[in-house]
């Protein structure tokens, strides 16, 4: 097949970009021929919370990548809608994450299908944001209308795509591994490589830091006497995207200052390996959710993982098989995370991932995209 993935690729960073260049390789690997086309301006500067939106790393090799789509300039979204037109490719494949992007995403998709062969999919992270604007539902709207079929990558968000749209081919298929950020090194590497205490117990909190994801729940877990005893320190890895000071001031409230280490900056994808063999274990607080990479790359990584009851999170987290789901709140993070260490299941959990994660492929992610697009 011939395949386009529009979406966020290199030069710019995260977990979309990542994301949208696993896909391409699988696709790749199979035999297909495939182009990116990414953002040349995908956030203006004052609406993105981090501190910039572009990878220092060099463009990968193996990829061809164009830098084409302006977000939010309409001329340049019928030049690109055209130049896409024109190629006739088998699928386009569209990342949706958030409404803002829903006029110049469904605008080019539209455009796409006046050829008559090309099929568009999207995979779908949130159809409804995590943090509401006003005019959301309307633009979602106008790209569902723009696309042939969807995947969801959690069941709460196929249950919210059948309020937009109840006809058109939808499945659920999860997030795949994040298998990008290379091999698994030994506890003792990845404790040295990060200069923390050889000796030390560490769970995680990975990733961009928004308020809905429960950071401060962890932090009120932390205090309590029951992890206390346990003597685990906690590393948060990962940009704030929210205000950070009140999280600064919650730390030395609970007077846990010399329990968390703070590692806020962006993680690199050539370090992230590092955080996660050092933990033993990887937790996610969220307060509300529909999926979370993050989850994916504690399966590749084969690391023990803890997570709320939100969204679709225990969907892909046995509970007590491959780590914990609790309700988010402070005393039942703790709780968990005490069992956790009195009753030593890291190792139980890790032997557990490496049979369960086997229903995580890529592979079945492109058969479930060719089943929507109705592709045999």
């Amino acid at each position: 097949m011939k395949v386009v993935i529009l979406g966020s690729a290199h030069p710019l960073r995260g977990g979309l970009a990542a994301y949208n260049e696993r896909l391409a390789r699988e696709y790749i690997r199979q035999g297909h021929s495939v182009v990116i086309y990414t953002f040349s301006l995908q956030y203006p500067d004052f609406l993105f919370p981090g501190t910039t939106q572009y990878s220092d790393q060099p463009a990968p090799d193996d990829l061809y990548i164009h830098v084409r789509v302006n977000s939010v300039n309409p001329f340049n979204w019928w030049s690109v809608g055209r130049e896409i037109k024109k190629l006739k490719a088998d699928l386009l494949i569209i990342k949706y994450w958030l409404p803002f992007m829903a006029p110049c995403l469904g605008t080019i998709a539209r455009i796409v299908r006046g050829n008559k062969k090309t099929k568009v999919v999207s995979i779908i992270d949130n159809i409804i944001p995590h943090e509401k604007r006003i005019g959301d539902f309307a633009l979602s709207k106008y790209f569902v209308r723009a696309v042939d079929g969807f995947i969801a990558q959690s069941r709460s968000v196929l249950e919210d795509l059948n309020k937009f749209d109840s006809s058109k081919p939808k499945i659920f298929s999860p997030h795949p591994l994040y298998d990008n950020f290379g091999p698994v090194v030994n506890k003792a590497e990845a404790i040295e490589k990060l200069g923390l205490q050889m000796n030390g117990l560490y769970i995680l909190f990975f990733g961009f830091i928004r308020e809905y994801k429960g950071l401060d729940l962890l932090l009120h877990a932390m205090a309590d006497p029951r992890v206390k005893e346990t003597g685990v320190e906690l590393i948060v890895a990962g940009e704030f995207y929210n205000n950070a000071q009140p999280y600064l001031d919650l730390i030395d409230q609970l007077g846990i200052r010399d329990r968390v280490v703070l590692r806020t900056d962006f993680i690199p994808d050539d370090m992230v390996r590092y955080y996660f063999c050092a933990a033993d274990i990887v937790v996610q607080p969220y307060k509300h959710a529909t999926q979370s990479g993050v989850t994916q790359i504690c399966y590749h990584f084969n690391r023990p993982m803890l997570v709320t009851n939100v969204g679709g999170l225990p969907e892909i987290v046995p509970d007590d098989y491959v780590g914990y789901v609790c309700e988010p709140e402070p005393e039942a993070i703790a709780a968990d995370l005490s069992r956790f260490y009195t009753e030593h299941k890291e190792s139980l959990f890790s032997e557990n991932i490496k049979s369960e994660k086997l229903k995580y492929t890529w592979q079945a992610m492109l058969e479930n995209i060719k089943k929507v697009a109705g592709i045999l």
